[in-house]
């Protein structure tokens, strides 16, 4: 009964008119920049932060919600009919997605995309109604020690779970944590790397470096090593008829949606894995446990709807941490926390409790944006084809005149603007030597609270350290960030071991 209380809540909510229309923005605009390849999510939730200030909270943040999840309906569609992913996440939707489209069967690919995804994202949002309230209680008997090790733990599986190298992954977060610290200590008033610069007193701001190290960076990128001309071969002419899969291929669309979905939602409640993951790992498992594996990246149906289904389940999954502990799960939720604390919303334990009717009116959001994409995703798969071939020389300038206007418009401050080009230079050449720069702002927004907690730790306890050892949880999640550290190390030594036997 209270959760149907709780859903009624919400439906108040969400249902409003502006609501509807800001959730339909959303979803529209995430379908849009998602179908551009190299413009993912994160660039259009940062350029559009800016113009939600004057907006309720919980208006806002439907509708950047509604980005987030919208990028990966449009991403997949440009993978399908064009090989162009638009985001990362829908890269392996591609490996057989696209010879769907080349043997004529691209109605058939974007029906199983928009059903996938849809099934994905409803298994998903099921798991955020029933884990994130009780996790929520359960961390609202956290003090500042467990607070501190789950903070640890975050950054920790960011760098062990995400693609590439640990060693640069540990070093780009060390250098996010810098970054938080920029500006002056609140306890001491003293200023800290901020090198006689005025501006620098408040810190860096969020938007402008997210905007410069993804933005910028991206598109600096794409100018210096522009991708080949893709063809729109074999996507004309989709109709409604030729969507409709046979029996034999509904009846194979279902296992790998349902696994698909487990998957991802696993995966996105973990901060640091991410859609990219998800799908990754999905395609991964399907192939597995097939019977004719040699079908992949040929046409199967199953190829589509698990990484599909994992990636909007991640993507949905990912707001279990953000909402219930102040966790972002990847670097776009990292931005949403972002733009949550600066309407004036603190995520964390006590969110659910004191913002019932915002968090039931996100949740809400999140069907009615699904729902809204399901209709959205077939009539306007001709637009965006048209949309995915408009030449850089057009597309890049503009985006780069609505990143500075976003900057500029924070604090209506040139110098934002600048600190957005200079840390755009420095994404580029971050991108170059192999480091990603997604663990920068995972610890340029953990940064700052890890601090806190620390501090607030070693008072209590008056300078002793193992006060993090003295509570059951905190030593739990620490001895799980010592292990996802130690896993590669010993991974490495067992298989140099059982080399090493084997040639004796």
């Amino acid at each position: 009964m209270e959760l149907f209380a709780n859903l009624a809540l919400g439906m108040q909510t969400a249902f409003s008119l502006e609501a509807l229309l800001f959730c339909f923005a959303g979803v529209f605009v995430g379908t849009f920049v998602g179908a551009l390849p190299g413009i993912g999510p994160l660039v259009a939730i940062s350029v559009t932060l800016p113009l939600t200030f004057g907006l309720d909270s919980t208006i806002a943040l439907i509708m950047l919600a509604g980005i987030f999840y919208g990028a990966q309906y449009g991403g997949s569609v440009t993978s399908i009919l064009l090989n162009l992913p638009g985001t990362a996440s829908t890269a392996v939707t591609a490996l057989d997605g696209y010879p769907m489209t080349r043997d004529g069967r691209a109605g058939l690919a974007l029906f199983t995309n928009a059903a996938a995804s849809f099934a994905g994202s409803s298994f998903a949002i099921i798991l955020v109604m029933a884990f994130a309230p009780a996790i929520g209680r359960i961390a609202m008997d956290f003090n500042s020690t467990e607070y501190f090790s789950v903070m640890v733990l975050g950054l920790v599986a960011a760098s062990t779970l995400s693609n590439g190298s640990t060693i640069k992954s540990f070093a780009m977060i060390t250098f996010g944590l810098i970054l938080g610290l920029v500006g002056m200590d609140l306890n001491s008033g003293a200023q800290r790397y901020t090198f006689g610069i005025l501006q620098l007193t408040d810190g860096l701001s969020l938007i402008a470096v997210a905007m410069g190290m993804f933005g910028v960076a991206e598109i600096i990128n794409k100018i210096a090593a522009p991708d080949s001309t893709a063809t729109q071969r074999g996507a004309g002419g989709i109709g409604l008829r030729a969507m409709l899969p046979r029996r034999d291929e509904l009846r194979r669309f279902w296992g790998p949606t349902g696994r698909g979905a487990a998957l991802g939602s696993m995966v996105g409640a973990l901060p640091g894995a991410g859609p990219s993951i998800a799908s990754f790992m999905a395609y991964a498992v399907e192939k597995r446990v097939s019977r004719d594996p040699g079908k992949f990246g040929k046409g199967a149906i199953e190829g589509v709807a698990a990484p599909e289904s994992a990636n909007n389940a991640s993507v949905q999954a990912a707001f279990i941490p953000t909402l219930s502990l102040g966790i972002p799960g990847d670097v776009v939720m990292a931005v949403l926390l972002g733009a949550m604390m600066m309407h004036g919303v603190v995520p964390g334990p006590a969110f659910i409790s004191n913002e019932p009717a915002m968090f039931w009116a996100l949740v809400v959001s999140f069907w009615i944006g699904n729902v809204m994409l399901l209709v959205l995703n077939i009539p306007l798969i001709g637009l965006f084809v048209k949309l995915v071939s408009i030449p850089g020389r057009f597309l890049y300038p503009t985006v780069m005149f609505f990143i500075c206007m976003g900057s500029y418009s924070i604090n209506n401050s040139t110098f934002d603007v600048y600190v957005t080009l200079v840390f755009g230079v420095l994404g580029y050449i971050l991108l170059r030597f192999g480091f990603q720069p997604a663990p920068v702002l995972l610890g340029f927004i953990l940064g700052p609270l890890i601090e806190e907690n620390l501090r607030r730790s070693l008072v209590i306890a008056r300078g002793d350290p193992m006060v993090f050892l003295d509570r059951p949880v905190s030593v739990a999640l620490l001895s799980l960030s010592l292990l996802l550290i130690l896993a590669p190390i010993l991974r490495h030594l067992v298989v140099r071991w059982r080399g090493a036997r084997h040639a004796g």
